[in-house]
């Protein structure tokens, strides 16, 4: 029989199953072959994985040694084909012992051998009952790889009860309920595990609720002056997950609030870590130790990063910074300074919350649920000339940003120069603890109304029956549409923040102020 072992298609953050067959026959001349469309890394696998078998005390194969990765229509990457094609290898040679199916019963198959043969006490793990990945060394160790989450989700998925992984990706592995985890450090140790030689216990399933934290931030907002108008739209932002642009002259503490923005954030969900972390994990990003993102990511890309580095992208699409700051933050400081290209492909995600990126051998698509938070200067020089020349001059700056994409962003708010009143004084505006203490309870709030969607990502009939406007609040949107010209897209943002605003206050109605000051949150509409 041809040895066949299961390992993993990482596309995306998306797992599929890869099947490794391996064929040798020692009555042709030397030479190993690996077919499936492998890449650079896969094809080069054979090299490693001889040199790990001969320093680890296994037997060379001889003659040739084919190895299929099916299905051989899909492309494979990267270096996690090593383990499992090294243990295909032995049990071909006869190092790893496969039991053999010679019937099939009621109870499901039976193995050729004596009594209790089944035991995986006695005959150690089945290689087709579990999924192996993992890159190996030349002297036989077994590292990192990069998508173990998606890989341990596929097992569980297809009803597999066990995955065979690097033992510095157990942590990783074991975020996923349900599929015990045995993490190896060396090839002898997997021969060992699967030929029932070697008691391994599988690494115990990680509490994910018990590690999930509250976001903290470097700066606290009470140490911020002035800028108390700032401070409760980013409360607004942070409580309906709005995105936000601030602007006003350099120096007035714009990059300094927006750093002092994740204190405020409500903690992850279990699901939304999981579903942050199976991110990291995909992109190779993932602190091994700790096996999980227990903190809202916040992501701040300088304003020369490219469109595949903030978007996503490459020959092999990667996750971009849009993704990384998934169910978090994306700070774009200088936003007019960002290439306009870079800008314009961030319009889709932002209003549909996932990214696809199309590639010659296939699309993949990547979750971007993030709160943008942007930060730009009225003019290049930092500040406006008095006059109709400064004005133009502040007008021609932020006509770099289309009126498509500021229409995607919720709040605009100013912030002006701090004067030397408030400069001079202590700072008593304020603090974190109790701007995050009305973003929580308007999350309290938004939950028990509607469940886990929060206010920005209401739709529909959805977002129409929680806006039931007084005739007043009517009245006054209809005012602000027919002045400022809002857009559709526009008028539904500002119902969106009313909602978040009247959460905020207490208010199960939208009243005529919340209205009111959402308006007030629009004052870019005209001006791009």
């Amino acid at each position: 029989m041809i040895p066949k072992v299961r390992s993993f298609i990482l596309s995306g953050i998306d797992a599929s199953i890869c099947e490794i067959e391996t064929d040798l026959d020692d009555t042709q001349l030397q030479k190993e072959t690996v077919v499936g469309l492998p890449d650079a890394a896969v094809r080069e696998s054979l090299e490693r994985v001889r040199s790990a078998m001969g320093n680890s005390g296994y037997p060379m194969p001889r003659g040739r040694t084919l190895i299929n990765l099916a299905p051989a229509s899909v492309r494979k990457e990267g270096p996690a084909y090593d383990l499992p094609i090294a243990v295909g290898v032995l049990i071909a040679q006869g190092v790893i012992q496969q039991r053999v199916p010679v019937g099939v019963g009621g109870g499901g198959e039976s193995w050729k051998g004596g009594a209790g043969e089944t035991s995986e006490e006695l005959f150690g793990l089945d290689p087709r009952s579990v999924l192996i990945a993992g890159e190996l060394a030349l002297d036989g160790r077994v590292r990192p790889i990069r998508g173990v989450i998606a890989m341990v989700s596929l097992a569980k998925s297809m009803g597999l009860d066990a995955v065979i992984v690097p033992d510095e990706n157990a942590s990783e592995a074991a975020v996923v309920d349900g599929v015990r985890v045995f993490g190896v450090s060396s090839l002898a140790q997997v021969v060992g595990l699967l030929n029932g030689g070697l008691a391994l216990e599988p690494t115990p399933p990680l509490d994910v609720g018990a590690m999930l934290q509250r976001s903290t931030a470097s700066v606290d907002f009470g140490e911020i002056k002035g800028q108390e108008s700032v401070k409760r739209a980013l409360v607004i932002a942070a409580a309906g997950q709005h995105n936000i642009v601030m602007v006003g002259p350099a120096g007035t503490g714009k990059t300094m609030m927006a750093k002092a923005l994740p204190g405020i954030l409500p903690p992850l969900s279990p699901e939304e870590a999981v579903e942050v972390t199976r991110i990291y994990s995909s992109s190779g990003l993932l602190d091994s130790e700790a096996g999980l993102i227990t903190s809202r990511p916040v992501r701040m890309p300088h304003h020369t990063a490219s469109s595949p580095a903030v978007v996503g992208g490459g020959i092999v699409p990667r996750a971009g910074e849009i993704s990384l700051a998934h169910h978090g933050v994306l700070f774009l400081d200088e936003l007019p300074e960002f290439s306009k290209n870079v800008l314009e492909t961030m319009r889709q995600p932002l209003e549909d919350r996932i990214v696809t990126i199309a590639r010659a051998h296939g699309t993949v698509q990547f979750p971007a649920s993030f709160m943008l938070v942007a930060a730009m200067n009225p003019t290049p020089r930092g500040d406006v000339a008095p006059g109709e020349a400064g004005q133009r001059e502040m007008d021609r700056y932020l006509s770099k940003i289309s009126g498509p994409l500021m229409d995607r962003i919720d709040l605009h708010v100013e912030a002006p120069a701090v004067p030397w009143s408030e400069l001079s004084k202590k700072a008593t505006g304020s603090t974190t603890e109790i701007m995050r203490k009305q973003v929580l309870d308007a999350r309290a709030m938004m939950h028990d109304r509607q469940g886990a969607v929060v206010n920005s990502q209401l739709r529909g009939t959805q977002l129409d029956e929680m806006m039931q406007l007084s005739n007043p609040a009517r009245i006054l949107l209809e005012q602000a549409m027919t002045q400022l010209g809002l857009s559709a897209r526009g008028y539904d943002k500002v119902r969106r923040v009313s909602r978040t605003i009247a959460d905020i206050s207490g208010s199960v109605d939208v009243k005529p102020e919340h209205v009111g000051e959402a308006v007030q949150y629009r004052l870019l509409d005209r001006r791009v």
